[in-house]
């Protein structure tokens, strides 16, 4: 378990167990790849950023998980892992967001993107995220940081 304060001052709790806060989030985020790159999303106001939102009422978080990525990236998830869960305590509410890594296996260009701009390729992440201004505040704390560690020590099928 990993404990450590984000961007908003907040205490966030990071664990990759198998849902150790709830068995039924109500947030998903998704770490995407699609052809030996870093599919993110162009959020119209936070920035760049992994896919991810709300689990609908009555949905899986898993069918979540798999909705995000095809809205705001038109991505199609070809597998889908999840690697964690993590719980931010803030002022007014705590948010617990199931975290899963998605191979994506093509991508639809779309009419919308919902709240997003459509997808954004990249071929690396920039080591200095935390200060680069393009990327959203949910790209800047250890959540980040912690999952693509465990993604390279425990989810096979990547290389990068």
């Amino acid at each position: 378990m990993f404990t450590f304060i984000d961007h908003y001052k907040n205490e966030v709790l990071l664990s990759f167990q198998d849902h150790p806060f709830s068995n039924r989030p109500k947030h998903v985020w998704v770490i995407c790849r699609y052809m030996d790159q870093w599919l993110l999303t162009s959020h119209s106001r936070r920035g760049l950023e992994f896919p991810g939102g709300k689990v609908e009422k009555g949905e899986d978080p898993t069918d979540a998980a798999i909705r995000e990525v095809m809205e705001e990236t038109g991505g199609k998830v070809d597998s889908l892992q999840y690697i964690g869960q993590y719980k931010v305590t803030g002022k007014e509410k705590v948010i617990i967001k199931n975290i899963y890594f998605a191979e994506v296996g093509s991508l639809q260009k779309q009419s919308t993107y919902y709240e997003t701009n459509g997808p954004v390729l990249l071929p690396f992440l920039p080591t200095d995220v935390a200060q680069d201004v393009r990327f959203s505040f949910i790209m800047k704390d250890d959540v980040l940081l912690h999952s693509l560690d465990y993604i390279k020590k425990y989810v096979m099928s990547v290389t990068w």
